[in-house]
């Protein structure tokens, strides 16, 4: 795989063919659905790309470029629509307090001083985004599960450098020691 298309986010998935003008379902893994417009286009793969016709996000649809039947449409079940980081950036605007997953991926988790481990990725489970955290190799040596979930929400994250790539957290040990 290039270098490239290893900087490159999933931010959708393409599901069935539905209707018969070659509508797909699209499942979005972002929070920023303004990125999927008539005209946008995104990767399925480190050469190839595609281009959405329409976009209905109410109804959760879109159609690509060139595909005018559900045989069509077919072609692209469960394909992959990624993006560039640089892109994501100057297109989807942050609130305050805001970041984006890929940069909070690969921080550290600290509690009271100590390392719990590191951001391998966020999971959205239904409305709930959780840290997917792999534990410190010390913690795991002395019977911390090897990975562990907690939730991004402030109670639990008091604090976060994407600079410095640090979190800080309260009642992330007590979750570890949970698991």
């Amino acid at each position: 795989m290039s270098k490239q298309f290893n900087k490159l986010i999933h931010i959708a998935t393409i599901g069935k063919a539905v209707g018969l003008k070659g509508d797909m379902k699209l499942h979005i893994h972002s929070d920023f659905p303004e990125q999927f417009k008539k005209g946008a286009s995104f990767f399925i793969n480190e050469n190839e790309s595609l281009v959405l016709s329409d976009v209905n996000l109410e109804k959760g649809v879109i159609r690509l470029s060139g595909c005018a039947s559900p045989e069509d449409a077919k072609k692209f079940t469960n394909k992959k629509l990624y993006t560039t980081i640089e892109r994501t950036r100057q297109e989807c605007k942050l609130k305050e307090g805001e970041h984006f997953w890929f940069d909070i991926q690969g921080c550290r988790v600290m509690e009271n001083g100590k390392t719990l481990g590191i951001v391998q990725e966020i999971e959205r489970i239904s409305i709930t985004n959780y840290l997917n955290i792999k534990t410190d190799e010390n913690l795991v040596k002395s019977g911390f599960a090897k990975t562990f979930l907690l939730p991004l929400e402030k109670h639990f994250v008091l604090d976060t450098d994407v600079e410095k790539k640090i979190i800080t957290t309260s009642g992330a040990m007590d979750i570890l020691e949970a698991s």
